[in-house]
């Protein structure tokens, strides 16, 4: 399939800047996979189709203080983005000014942290190794808003789940941003069995595809954890599977395919897929051109998914990750 088959033309302005308030006041999108239709309805309505005994599954990773800013020796300004730990204090990076940033260049961050360019990678990151260990490194870090939030009035606390707990992600699983405790709560005495994972979150996740043809694109790897007390109660279940969010369908799609409950996936889905483990997905309006879309497209058509996103922004839904919910059933 082409790349230009899952693109569709998104004005700035559909794009969220802050969330909503409360989190699951926000607008949520229905659409139901078999039939086609189509509704529209509030977040916390969620809660009138999900049964009891379906599994809601979260991804409960959190996103750490990735951005650091820095100055090289020569007193530049640098800024170094973590994208993936590789070993005890190396890390892969991304790097502004690039250009500028040869090996051995050392940039100096705030209480004396360090960082050392120790390897150059044919994607154009970078390998770079730190003079102090994560803790300390996460206090010298920001949490990275993505780079079309530009409004001063979103806090970095907005970007992180409420059930955020294991450190790891470099953006957040969006669709989880939706849920307030109150709602999670009112979810679980109804009988719904709510079940977590976790997946790290690179910035591949979001990147816009590049090749032409879709089937050409590759994903940079991901870590994934799954619980085996997890894993039984979804071997278990009565209900279905509703992922919340694209990474959750990626984790419980890889464990279907290798039988690994964690390790690194690379698992790309596009069309047409055989989903083994996820009966509904809970999402946000994705980014054009993007492996996202691709996904969601997988799961329910690419016809239908681009119909919906036409009939959002004609109805002034909000896109991307402080943006409005879709429901695919």
């Amino acid at each position: 399939m082409k790349l230009e088959d899952f693109d569709y033309e998104l004005p700035k302005e559909a794009i969220a800047q802050v969330p909503a308030n409360p989190r699951d006041s926000a607008k949520m999108m229905v659409i139901h996979r078999k039939s086609g239709k189509i509704e529209h309805k509030i977040f916390r309505e969620v809660f009138d189709y999900i049964e009891k005994d379906d599994v809601l599954v979260l991804n409960e990773t959190k996103v750490i203080r990735a951005r650091l800013l820095g100055n090289k020796t020569t007193g530049a300004r640098v800024e170094v983005f973590l994208l993936k730990k590789i070993e005890e204090r190396i890390w892969q990076t991304l790097v502004r000014p690039g250009g500028k940033i040869k090996e051995g260049t050392e940039v100096v961050f705030s209480n004396n942290v360090r960082g050392r360019c120790i390897r150059h990678l044919e994607d154009g990151t970078r390998y770079f190794e730190f003079n102090v260990d994560d803790d300390e490194l996460e206090e010298v870090g920001e949490v990275p808003l993505p780079p079309y939030i530009t409004s001063r009035q979103s806090r970095p606390e907005d970007y992180q789940t409420v059930f955020a707990r294991i450190p790891g992600s470099v953006a957040a699983p969006t669709a989880g941003l939706h849920f307030t405790p109150e709602l999670l709560e009112k979810l679980k005495k109804k009988g719904v069995k709510i079940l977590k994972i976790s997946l790290d979150v690179g910035l591949d996740t979001f990147k816009p595809i590049e090749e032409e043809n879709i089937e050409e694109h590759k994903m940079h790897t991901e870590f994934y954890r799954i619980n085996p007390e997890v894993a039984k109660e979804i071997k278990s279940r009565k209900g279905r599977i509703f992922a919340v969010g694209t990474t959750v369908v990626r984790t419980l799609e890889s464990w279907a395919k290798t039988g690994n409950l964690s390790g690194y996936t690379d698992l790309y889905i596009y069309p047409p897929y055989e989903f083994k483990m996820v009966d509904a997905l809970i999402t946000n309006f994705h980014i054009p051109r993007s492996s996202l879309i691709v996904l969601v497209s997988a799961f329910a058509g690419r016809d239908l998914v681009l119909k919906a996103y036409k009939m959002a922004l004609e109805r002034g839904y909000r896109f991307f990750s402080f943006g409005d919910a879709c429901l695919f059933l």
